[in-house]
């Protein structure tokens, strides 16, 4: 986090020509909120040292013992016989140890005022993994973030409990909407609701992503750090962004319904499943996690809302990717799900399932990415950190989190070509546990469907519209999907259920035109 924010106000400095103090009064006018913690640092920030010399001197970064000096830019120039950024640390210390307490809680996003809040909140949602406004208990919610609408449907009566999206409509919404679909009344002419008249027998369902940080659109906006492009509307959604976990699952692959504003465009099975049918309006959950894998995603599963006896059916698609080869230990092999776990894993969650689903329901186990995708298209690339000086790359990045230990992935964001290959080895080994499991289990309110993760029809796909592959993935965290890559995977994934397998998505409704005509957009999302 120091060397983060010390980065930007030494960049925010150069590129507007100003002293520490004015690049420091800048950040602060941009971001919402008043944080005197930032105005602390223009103290302390000499702009002839690199952010890791002053966030080592401030005691914000510190050595464990037996550890290496970790560092993101490389150290600046040394005498004979001495390690650099040692050598910049010595005169550095003792002018800034004593106001160096004053910065311990800068370590914590959540010291910032603004945010003390917001963070007590976050912490019961990712307790619980339900909506933190919901007064009538249903799962559902009419707000937007904390697990809310961005999440899950919207809620159309948050005072009763039995009326939430997905559910079969109650005396066919002659008089209320109890399944939030926009669909209800009665017809004058006929005296049919409409709710019968355009959706009964119309195979109606709903989309449930169960899933990880990819799933739920894990995204840090880059002009937070790009001081070329940063300006007070940088930070605008900054709130917004940490209620939802820096997840944007609004514009995500499976459960999108809102207009990205984070780049590209917002293409969603649920989106297309809707203009299949529109009596699948709303009904939508995104039951996903950062660091989401087969082994927790068995207690996330139990913030589930689907009642088998009144609800539609639905198609799950399950999309763990990454996370059971995916951590930041140094003995990071020793650390992956092996076959034997993830057998065990996804079982009982298909168990838990067979239990929760209304019958005639679909699942779809999703295979996991070959991540080598990663180094092999950014590791010489540079950074937004270090676009301005040409000073920090994704290779720098990657070792730089990998010291830490905070690494989202040390088996693939490693210039190690052996480990790499042995992380693709294993995730290939669990993808198959999967294409098994899909081929011999059998549940009595599902059939269950397998296909590989489309990255690779992905970036085929991008390529022929002219783009690049690096494209395709986050350029703040340098591994996740970009909003790109989701939208293109959409349809890639679209093509194959539509021809391998019509019977999940269901046949297209002949009253979509009529409910249009009559409800419009259904009371939006």
């Amino acid at each position: 986090g120091c060397v983060l924010v010390v980065s930007v106000i030494e960049q925010l400095a150069q590129w507007h020509n100003s002293t520490v103090k004015a690049a420091v009064e800048r950040l602060c006018d941009y971001i919402p909120g008043k944080y005197q913690i930032i105005h602390h640092l223009s103290c302390c920030i000499d702009r002839e040292m690199n952010a890791d010399v002053v966030c080592h001197s401030l005691r914000l970064c510190k050595q464990d013992p037996g550890q290496p000096l970790c560092h993101l830019y490389s150290p600046p120039k040394k005498e004979k016989h001495s390690s650099g950024l040692f050598h910049a640390l010595a005169p550095a210390r003792p002018k800034h140890q004593i106001r160096s307490k004053i910065f311990m809680g800068f370590s914590s996003v959540c010291a910032f005022p603004l945010l003390a809040d917001l963070c007590e909140k976050i912490k019961h949602v990712l307790r619980n993994k339900l909506p933190f406004e919901d007064f009538d208990g249903d799962k559902f919610s009419t707000f937007p973030t904390l697990r809310g609408y961005h999440w899950r449907g919207r809620d159309c009566d948050d005072k009763n409990t039995t009326v939430y999206p997905g559910r079969r409509p109650d005396n066919w919404d002659a008089k209320s909407d109890s399944n939030c679909n926009g669909i209800w009344g009665v017809d004058p002419k006929d005296g049919i609701p409409y709710e019968e008249k355009f959706c009964k027998g119309a195979d109606s369902k709903g989309v449930v992503l169960l899933g990880d940080s990819a799933g739920a659109h894990f995204h840090i906006p880059p002009e937070w750090m790009t001081v070329t492009q940063m300006s007070a509307k940088s930070f605008a959604n900054l709130p917004t962004a940490f209620s939802d976990e820096l997840d944007w699952p609004q514009f995500s692959e499976i459960t999108g319904f809102l207009n990205s504003t984070i780049g590209g465009w917002t293409d969603s099975l649920y989106l297309r499943l809707r203009k299949r049918n529109r009596c699948n309006h709303r009904d939508l959950q995104n039951i996903s996690q950062n660091g989401g894998s087969s082994g927790n995603l068995l207690s996330l599963i139990k913030s589930l809302a689907r009642n088998q006896l009144l609800d539609n059916p639905a198609i799950v698609i399950y999309a763990t990717i990454g996370n059971d080869v995916c951590n930041g230990e140094r003995d990071t092999l020793a650390h992956m799900t092996t076959p034997k776990e993830m057998l065990s894993n996804v079982v009982q969650a298909l168990r838990y399932l067979d239990s929760h689903l209304p019958n005639g329901s679909h699942v779809i186990l999703t295979g996991l990415v070959d991540g080598r995708f990663l180094w092999d298209n950014l590791h010489d690339r540079y950074h937004p950190l270090g676009q301005l000086n040409k000073d920090v790359t994704y290779s720098q990045l990657y070792s730089f989190l990998d010291c830490l230990q905070v690494s989202p992935c040390s088996g693939w964001l490693t210039p190690n070509e052996t480990l790499r290959n042995l992380t693709s080895e294993r995730a290939l080994q669990l993808s198959n546990v999967l294409k098994e499991i899909a081929r011999s289990e059998k549940f009595v309110n599902f059939d269950i469907f397998y296909m590989d993760f489309p990255l690779r029809k992905t970036a085929e796909e991008w390529r022929k519209m002219g783009g690049e592959p690096w494209q395709l993935i986050e350029p703040v965290d340098g591994f996740h999907p970009s909003q790109i890559a989701a939208a293109l995977g959409t349809g890639i994934t679209w093509q194959k259920a539509l021809h391998e397998w019509p019977q999940v998505l269901g046949k297209e409704n002949p009253f979509n035109d009529q409910i249009e005509a009559i409800f419009k957009d259904q009371g939006g999302h």
